[in-house]
């Protein structure tokens, strides 16, 4: 499959993610509505994370744990760089300088499970439907 296509692929399922989250916060915090919000820009750092495909292959034979800490890590990077980056040019959507476990303000430690799950996630979409 061209890279294009799993960086479209990997941009739009970012993005659904993403609404589905951010709508389910809203829901927790007793807005019926469960309002979501994101950013146009957070699809181009979504997509980006379709240049992990090749590390899912070499992952393959590690336990699932360590495959999603690997993904966790590499996410993070790829926030990270994306997001001092976006700062640098006031375009970054999201600050979290005021949670806990923030780097910088563009990262949150305490984020590493769900990007865990999140890295699981995109390892058996892609393995399951785009090899």
């Amino acid at each position: 499959m061209p890279m294009i296509l799993k960086f479209f692929l990997f941009g739009a399922a970012g993005l659904i993610m993403e609404v589905f989250w951010t709508g389910m916060g809203s829901l927790i915090n007793k807005d019926l509505k469960a309002t979501s919000k994101t950013s146009i820009w957070m699809f181009f750092i979504y997509g980006s994370t379709a240049f992990m495909t090749p590390l899912i292959h070499i992952m393959q034979p590690f336990p699932w744990l360590i495959r999603g800490l690997v993904y966790a890590i590499t996410i993070f990077l790829i926030e990270y760089t994306m997001g001092i980056s976006m700062k640098a040019v006031k375009i970054c959507p999201w600050d979290y300088s005021e949670a806990r476990f923030n780097v910088h303000g563009v990262i949150r430690l305490d984020y590493a499970p769900v990007w865990v799950v999140v890295g699981l996630i995109k390892e058996f979409i892609y393995i399951n439907y785009f090899i």
